[in-house]
């Protein structure tokens, strides 16, 4: 509920949804949807950098400031401990989204949750990219929060997390998730239910794997024992899903949500989407509807296609097992319907990403058991360098020393409580129990 308010001082800080215009600002967003989850290629970087400066006066007009003193990053490339971007789906009754919620139709369609909460931290060389999924039932203290006219809403101890979008919109959860991590949210984007199902159906599918029969009545989705390519409404329904997997809850509708993000990461580093030219239109065309139908909000921060390209070439090439998927650790409150922040496990998960350190992981697949691990990924074919023609293979001085070899970097091991998998590893989805 809103506090005490007190004006704003410098920028305005609300959040400002796209109206419709002419010129087609938002193909920048592709690039942005790529990095999400760990990948863009060249081809993709091509197609957001058209028409460049068209973009950028329209992106920056319908822009959510979440960091009012914080200076835009000049590249990626020039940032010392890698960057943050938070990617929220959000539970709104408007328009279209209402048909998609029980909820909404019950009529309970007060306020706009951030149901999935999820930090994107791509590292500075050698790059890395660790994607860590937050409960959307975790209890969190939310900070002091701008409000629509200016103000601010005051500072709350205790709430879930999703209700921070419900207070204050994407700023709001921005700042609320600084604090968790202490770090700097340096990108943000929000999209609804129906921009979800709109970007998969650009995308043309996404395979997931399901280890027995599965069915949810709650999201009305039911799958076979086997591998499945789902779009549109059913890809919502099974990132939305929980009550038919694993233990029925939040966590392990995490899982299913990597597990769907794991092989999106797949499938956009291999040649049928980055190759080709008129899949990376679609996407693009998708987008920017999105953004007119008011069902996509970007940070001031993102709106820039300059960046966004220097996102696209920091992260293009980062190997399945360095893109690292990670659940928040918690540990369930004494109603057991709540989960609370493990706030001495996660310290050590953001140090290291702070420190540019590999991970590796030695917790569960899923804290709720929500997928099993069924195999390694073959990564896609490196593209050849020919050899010039004529060209002898090249050889070394007899007095020439031999380059030094590096030293392995140092490792840090995960704390057990920290469940997750890499896009190297294939999982499937397990059967409510």
């Amino acid at each position: 509920m809103a506090g005490t308010k007190r004006p704003a001082p410098g920028r305005e800080t609300v959040a400002r949804h796209a109206v419709r215009r002419e010129r087609h600002p938002i193909l920048s967003f592709l690039a942005m949807a790529v990095v999400a989850i760990g990948v863009v290629g060249a081809s993709a970087v091509g197609l957001v950098a058209f028409n460049v400066w068209d973009a950028a006066n329209s992106l920056t007009a319908n822009a959510v400031v979440i960091n009012e003193d914080e200076e835009l990053p000049p590249s990626l490339g020039a940032i010392e401990g890698g960057v943050n971007l938070l990617l929220v789906g959000t539970d709104s009754c408007e328009g279209a989204n209402a048909a998609l919620s029980g909820a909404c139709q019950a009529g309970d369609t007060a306020g706009e949750r951030n149901d999935v909460t999820i930090l994107v931290h791509i590292s500075d060389e050698p790059r890395r990219v660790t994607v860590v999924s937050f409960p959307r039932d975790m209890v969190v203290p939310i900070p002091a929060c701008p409000s629509e006219d200016g103000g601010t809403y005051s500072a709350m101890s205790a709430q879930m997390l999703n209700a921070s979008y419900q207070y204050g919109g994407l700023a709001c959860t921005a700042l609320t998730v600084q604090e968790l991590i202490g770090d700097t949210i340096d990108f943000a984007a929000a999209i609804r239910w129906t921009g979800v199902i709109n970007m998969s159906d650009a995308i043309g599918g996404v395979d997931v794997c399901v280890s027995g029969d599965v069915s949810d009545p709650h999201t009305g989705l039911s799958l076979t024992a086997g591998t499945h390519t789902l779009e549109g409404v059913q890809a919502l329904q099974f990132l939305r899903m929980r009550h038919g997997i694993g233990d029925g809850s939040d966590l392990g509708r995490i899982s299913n949500q990597q597990q769907f993000m794991s092989s999106l990461v797949r499938k956009l580093q291999s040649d049928s989407v980055l190759a080709n030219p008129s899949v990376l239109f679609n996407l693009a065309s998708t987008a920017i509807d999105q953004v007119q139908q008011e069902q996509l909000v970007l940070s001031q921060s993102l709106a820039n296609p300059t960046l966004m390209v220097q996102i696209a070439m920091a992260v293009k090439d980062v190997p399945y097992e360095d893109i690292v998927f990670v659940q928040y650790p918690t540990a369930y409150s004494s109603g057991w319907s709540r989960v609370e922040p493990v706030t001495d496990a996660a310290e050590v998960l953001f140090t290291a990403l702070r420190e540019n350190k590999p991970l590796t992981l030695t917790g569960e697949a899923s804290s709720g058991y929500g997928v099993e691990v069924t195999g390694e990924a073959s990564a896609p074919s490196p593209s050849a360098t020919p050899e010039p023609t004529g060209s002898a293979a090249p050889s070394t001085d007899a007095g020439e020393e031999p380059a030094e070899e590096q030293p392995a970097e140092e490792r840090v091991d995960l704390p057990s409580s920290i469940s997750g998998t890499t896009a190297a590893q294939t999982t499937c989805t397990v059967p409510q129990y």
